[in-house]
């Protein structure tokens, strides 16, 4: 029965059930209630159908995840950079896989839907006493990540975290050197001004929400893992230099 369920949920008619339904009820929170602004979908045209690996900052639980399925979706319907009318989660784009920790995907009924809709559940951290005491992948849930690539667009996010400049952590960059993927940066903005730190309630309308695709990291791929990751956090723009530039502008603005 187990096995039966788990090759249920990866089927295409259930996860485009589940895109439609979530889909439409989350599409007035980033269109009407709030703004959002799309960039670089031009970088998205001529991906490969599988072996993709899209890195990002993370600002909420759920709601940075269903924007990019919206957007995917969107961008098989030859939108550019815009949403529109929602007629695309009507056919839409389902070879996709986004990576999440285990404990929140365990954590409620909708939670368990979204693995449904194709999460890759990974323990990303061991605590102890409520404190981090391991960082990374282990090499299990490593597996599991190479295998979606081997069929899909897969979507993670390097902090693991949505606390903003937290360091990267070395199994996204593990991931690239073995399965040397195509690597596509997506930097997003005002998600947790707008949606509660789940991302299922919206927290504050009129919020404009950016997302921006960037052009694919070129790697040799013969790049040492701590290379990898530090070209990926600079890409994301949460690398120490960017945590500078942010504490300069937050300084400058209080000075005004």
């Amino acid at each position: 029965m187990k096995r039966w369920l788990e090759s249920v949920k990866q089927t295409r008619i259930a996860k485009s059930v589940i895109y439609f339904l979530v889909g439409m009820a989350t599409y007035p929170g980033l269109v009407w209630f709030n703004k959002i602004k799309i960039r670089g979908t031009e970088n998205l045209r001529n991906l490969p159908r599988k072996n993709v690996l899209f890195v990002s900052n993370h600002q909420t639980y759920f709601a940075d995840v269903i924007t990019f399925l919206h957007i995917f979706c969107a961008v098989k319907w030859r939108k550019e950079n815009r949403l529109g009318v929602p007629y695309y989660l009507l056919n839409p784009f389902t070879r996709v896989s986004y990576v999440a920790a285990a404990e929140t995907m365990k954590s409620s009924f909708i939670s368990k839907v979204f693995v449904w809709a194709g999460a890759i559940t990974v323990k990303r951290t061991w605590r102890a006493e409520g404190k981090e005491v391991r960082r990374g992948l282990d090499p299990g849930d490593t597996r599991k990540i190479g295998r979606a690539l081997e069929k899909n667009w897969v979507i993670t996010f390097p902090q693991g975290t949505t606390t903003p400049f937290a360091p990267g952590r070395k199994g996204t960059a593990f991931i690239i050197k073995n399965y040397k993927p195509v690597v596509v940066p997506v930097v997003i903005s005002g998600f947790w001004r707008a949606f509660t730190k789940r991302g299922l309630k919206l927290k504050k309308k009129g919020t404009l929400l950016n997302v921006h695709f960037k052009e694919p990291i070129k790697f040799t791929y013969e790049e040492s893992v701590e290379v990898i990751l530090e070209m990926v956090m600079d890409a994301i723009e949460q690398s120490k230099k960017f945590m500078m530039q942010s504490k300069h502008h937050l300084i400058t603005a209080l000075d005004k």
